[in-house]
C-alpha cells in the first residue's frame, strides 16, 4: 500500500481517494459520490424485546440494545434467540446495514454493524440498509468517516432518536466493488484477531480466579485446595487481624493542590476503580506512599465496584495517599501476599448494604480477620504466583489496546477523510 494525498485536485475536478490504497488499486481513480438514498432502501426492525428473549429459542435475533455490548461492524455469530413467529417479525436479507434508531446518547446512535446472514430477526429501534455497496465495507466506513454526522443527525433530550429520513440525506463515498471487499477484508480479519486476543484475555482472568480460589482457604477450612510441594505438610494456616500485622493511615486532602504538571500521582478513589488510568498530579505529597504500600478505598456508593478496591505500591517519590483512601504498610506479613487476601475481600464488602454510602471505618479495616501461612516464604510464594498472572494480564491487555489503535489507524487511512 502507498500513501496517496486525500485530495488530488486535477484540472479544478477534486478527486476523492483514500490516504493509504492497495497497490492494485493505485491507478482506479476517484471513489463514487452519492446520496444513502440513491443507492439503498431503508426499513425498519420490528418486535423482539427483552421478554421474547429465551435460551432454547429457535430463531436467531438481534435487539438494537446489543449493537453497543455485543457486536462490532460484522455479525457473524448472532447471540440470543427467540420464539416468537417469524409472521411477526422483520428478517435479515444478508449484506444489512443496521444502525441503532434511539439511544442514549449521540455516540451510542451512530453505530453500525453488518448482518452477514440471511434470516435473523431484527428487532424494534433499527433501522435497516441495504444498498448494492459491500456491507462489511460499508459498516466500518460508516463507523470511521460518518460517526460524527450520523451522531449530529440524532434528536431528542433524555432519549436520542434517528430516523431513517435523515440517513437517506446522507452523502458517501466509495470504491469499485473490489476494492470494497479488500478493504473489508484487512478490517474484518483484524477484528478476529481483536476477538482471538481479547478471548486469550478472558481466559487468563478466568486462571486467576481459578488461583485465588485454590491458593487461599475456602469458608471454614483452614488450609488451601492446592498448596506447593514444599509446604504440604507445614500444616494449617493461622488466623491473625490487620491490627496485628500493619499499620494504618487515613489519606490526605490534595483537592487544593492538584496540578497539571505535579510531580506525585494522586492516589484517590477514581485512580484506584480505573486501576490508574484516571490520574491527577500534585506536588504535595500530603501522605507519600512507599514502595510494599497497600492503598484501599474507604468510600463509595451503594452497590459500587470501588469499594475496598486496593492498588499495591510499586514505585518510590510516586504517589501520594488522598483522603477516603487508606494506607496499609505490613509489618509482620508479605506485603504482595496481604494485598491479593484483602483486595476487595468479602469482609469489607459486606458492609455495603446497597442502600446508602458505604464508609469504611480505621477500627474496621484494623479489624479484618483472615488465615496467613505460618511461613513467610509460602505467602512469598502465593504473592508471586499471584503476581507473575497479573502481569500476564496486564500484558494481554496492552496488546489489545495496540491492535485497537492499529484498527483505528488504518480506518483513517483507508477511507478518504472528506467533510460533507
Amino acid at each position: 500500500m502507498n500513501k496517496e494525498k486525500q485530495k488530488l485536485v486535477l484540472s479544478g475536478v477534486e478527486r476523492i481517494v483514500p490516504a493509504l490504497r492497495f497497490p492494485e488499486f493505485e491507478n482506479n481513480g476517484e471513489w463514487k459520490t452519492a446520496k444513502l438514498i440513491d443507492i439503498a432502501t431503508f426499513s425498519k426492525g420490528k418486535g423482539v424485546s427483552k421478554k421474547d428473549i429465551v435460551s432454547n429459542g429457535k430463531l436467531f435475533c438481534i435487539r438494537y440494545g446489543e449493537l453497543y455490548t455485543d457486536y462490532n461492524e460484522v455479525i457473524d455469530k448472532v447471540i440470543s434467540k427467540t420464539n416468537l413467529s417469524e409472521n411477526e417479525l422483520i428478517l435479515s436479507k444478508g449484506n444489512e446495514v443496521i444502525i441503532p434508531s434511539s439511544g442514549e446518547t449521540r455516540i451510542d446512535i451512530a453505530r453500525a454493524s453488518c448482518v452477514l446472514r440471511e434470516g435473523i430477526a431484527l428487532g424494534g429501534d433499527l433501522n435497516i440498509i441495504k444498498s448494492e455497496i459491500n456491507g462489511v465495507f460499508f459498516s466500518y466506513y460508516l463507523n470511521s468517516v460518518k460517526k460524527r454526522t450520523i451522531a449530529k443527525m440524532a434528536q431528542g433530550v433524555s432519549v436520542m432518536h434517528l430516523y431513517n429520513s435523515q440517513l437517506e440525506k446522507l452523502e458517501i463515498e466509495f470504491p469499485k466493488p473490489k476494492e470494497q471487499q479488500k478493504i473489508a477484508n484487512c478490517l474484518s480479519s483484524l477484528d478476529n484477531l481483536i476477538t482471538v486476543e481479547t478471548e486469550k484475555l478472558t481466559l487468563l482472568k478466568d486462571h486467576k480466579k481459578g488461583l485465588l480460589q485454590q491458593l487461599f482457604p475456602t469458608n471454614g477450612e483452614t488450609k488451601p485446595q492446592f498448596r506447593f510441594p514444599e509446604f504440604k505438610n507445614d500444616g494449617d494456616w493461622v488466623e491473625t487481624i490487620l491490627d496485628d500485622v500493619a499499620d494504618y493511615a487515613n489519606g490526605k486532602a490534595h483537592e487544593k493542590e492538584i496540578s497539571e504538571t505535579g510531580k506525585y500521582k494522586v492516589v484517590n478513589s477514581k485512580f484506584i476503580s480505573t486501576e490508574g488510568k484516571v490520574v491527577k498530579l500534585s506536588n504535595s505529597a500530603n501522605l507519600k506512599a512507599n514502595v510494599g504500600d497497600v492503598l484501599m478505598v474507604l468510600s463509595d456508593i451503594p452497590n459500587g465496584k470501588a469499594i475496598a478496591k486496593c492498588f499495591y505500591v510499586d514505585k518510590a517519590e510516586t504517589y501520594t495517599v488522598n483522603q477516603r483512601i487508606c494506607k496499609i504498610t505490613p509489618t509482620g506479613i508479605d506485603n504482595k501476599f496481604l494485598f491479593y487476601i484483602q483486595n476487595r475481600n468479602k469482609y469489607f464488602l459486606a458492609f455495603d448494604d446497597g442502600v446508602k454510602q458505604t464508609n469504611l471505618r480505621k477500627d474496621t479495616v484494623l479489624s479484618f480477620s483472615f488465615l496467613k501461612p505460618k511461613d513467610p516464604k509460602e505467602q512469598q510464594k502465593i504473592a508471586n504466583c499471584l503476581s507473575i498472572s497479573d502481569d500476564l494480564i496486564e500484558e494481554q491487555t496492552s496488546k489489545i489496546a495496540a491492535l485497537k489503535d492499529h484498527k483505528k489507524g488504518l480506518m483513517q487511512q483507508l477511507f478518504p477523510n472528506v467533510n460533507n
